[in-house]
């Protein structure tokens, strides 16, 4: 199925088109369609899986522009509000639609000035309650979207949005989208929608499709070396690196701006005009992001390239998240995990809860590395044209060398922008793989007690950024690597 067979309006197929969405998704191709016949909706599906086209398109398909105040979007944190603002207004663009973004933190007047252009709000519900308490805006939208239902009651919004809902019009179309439906959710639904149409995105659509999902068993001290190894194996255009601790976000980031990578961290502890800039550098050419989950969630980058788990996460619900952040508007995605054996077990959860396989890999050793580098190089020297000014240097340097000396010092030149640090091999071999697989599926039990969430209580952790006080002493490890990587920005 395509777009086009929605027969969108044509300034709507015109930015679809632009944005280089081809094919929907499980959610887009289930809702788009009972969302433009008028019908409430109640969507369970996973972040990361499209849901904001899904409620996006077919309600900018369906507004009269008549100057008001049409659509409503609540969301749970600033930084979705303002993803789903700049993803409404991306598609509308051509409409001439105009969007408000609505939370806390910010000026009121600079927000209400905003809404009286608008057709579209995307609000918290906080600082939108707020507004509505005191009669500092009075609208009546035709449609109302509450998305990421759940996460809005984590977060102790529930009696905010049953109040909110005591100022919208009684004749609107309501569509609900929640990850998961606790009882309060399956309550607040009921009262807040009529008959609505039930749309639930089942285990094997949660993972997109497009998206290759491997990963590589490693020692705990052997992280950062493999993070490196990898990246320069993999060569991402654009790159995420998710980690679990803000202190970690720091440490990593640092560790690659030292190796040459263009690189920024983005995590909770940042001030919000920070994460802006940094979320604003990567959407432009920032070549990768180092993430907490907390603050990635809702990122939305149509051209990340790779995904990469420093750690894996906690949960399914998180590992799908993280990975969604690839592969999107119909295009490709790579998603890399790193797990040490003693991770093993979460990573074999996580593959049965989201019922998709996931590729174990060895870690490429140099030789590899250099292998695919050459090839690269003689690729594009194949393909380059000639240059007045090359043609003009070579001349010159045939007046004291024979092209023979000359093409081995530029080989040599070239050979030394490809030198690759660390040990020859990182990480655990096919066969160790097959042991440790086998050992954590017949494990019925054994070292569970010893184990904290994914990781030993003891053990190594000093020896990385797991700890809460410190960022361990792996920078030192990497700090003595040579090979200066002047060909990365």
């Amino acid at each position: 199925m395509t777009f086009t067979e929605f027969n969108f309006r044509d300034e709507l197929n015109k930015a679809i088109e632009t944005a280089g969405f081809k094919e929907p998704s499980p959610i887009q191709e289930k809702a788009i369609p009972v969302v433009l016949a008028g019908k409430d909706i109640v969507g369970q599906a996973q972040t990361g899986t499209g849901k904001t086209a899904a409620f996006g398109l077919p309600i900018l398909n369906k507004l009269e522009l008549d100057g008001s105040v049409e659509a409503v979007i609540i969301v749970p944190t600033r930084e979705l509000a303002t993803q789903v603002s700049d993803e409404i207004f991306r598609f509308g663009k051509f409409l001439g639609i105009n969007t408000a973004t609505v939370y806390g933190g910010t000026s009121y007047s600079r927000q209400l000035k905003h809404i009286e252009k608008a057709s579209v709000i995307v609000a918290t519900p906080g600082r939108f309650l707020d507004l509505l308490r005191g009669g500092k805006i009075d609208i009546a939208p035709k449609y109302v979207v509450l998305d990421e239902a759940d996460e809005m009651l984590d977060m102790g919004f529930l009696d905010d949005i049953k109040e909110i809902f005591t100022f919208m019009p009684s004749d609107r179309q309501t569509l609900l989208f929640s990850a998961t439906m606790p009882q309060a959710i399956k309550d607040l639904a009921k009262r807040i929608l009529v008959e609505p149409e039930f749309i639930t995105i089942t285990k094997s659509e949660v993972t997109n499709a497009k998206i290759t999902q491997s990963f590589y068993v490693v020692e705990e001290f052997e992280r950062d070396e493999a993070l490196i190894r990898l990246l320069d194996y993999k060569d991402p255009n654009k790159a995420i690196i998710f980690c679990r601790m803000k202190s970690e976000v720091d440490r990593i980031t640092t560790m690659l701006v030292s190796q040459g990578y263009a690189a920024k961290g983005l995590h909770g502890d940042m001030e919000q005009r920070q994460r802006e800039e940094t979320i604003r550098a990567f959407k432009k050419d920032l070549e990768i992001l180092v993430a907490t989950d907390v603050a990635a969630r809702g990122l939305d980058v149509n051209d990340v390239t790779h995904v990469f788990n420093y750690h894996i996460p906690f949960d399914s619900e998180s590992y799908v998240h993280r990975i969604g952040r690839t592969g999107r508007a119909g295009k490709e995605g790579l998603a890399i995990s790193l797990v040490t054996p003693a991770e093993f077990r979460s990573l074999l959860k996580i593959q049965k809860s989201v019922g998709s396989k996931l590729i174990a890999k060895e870690i490429p050793s140099i030789h590899e590395v250099k292998g695919k580098k050459s090839n690269e190089l003689l690729e594009k020297i194949e393909q380059a044209d000639v240059s007045e000014n090359s043609i003009t240097l070579i001349e010159q340097l045939k007046e004291e060398y024979d092209l023979s000396t000359i093409a081995y010092k530029l080989a040599t030149l070239l050979e030394d922008e490809m030198k690759i640090a660390g040990n020859e091999r990182i990480g655990k071999n096919m066969n160790e793989i097959s042991r440790i697989e086998s050992r954590a599926k017949n494990d019925r039990g054994g070292d569970r007690g010893r184990r904290s969430r994914g990781g030993y209580r003891g053990g190594n952790r000093s020896r990385n950024s797991s700890s809460r006080n410190g960022g361990g002493d792996r920078g030192g490890r990497n700090s003595s690597r040579s090979g200066d990587r002047n060909r990365r920005r």
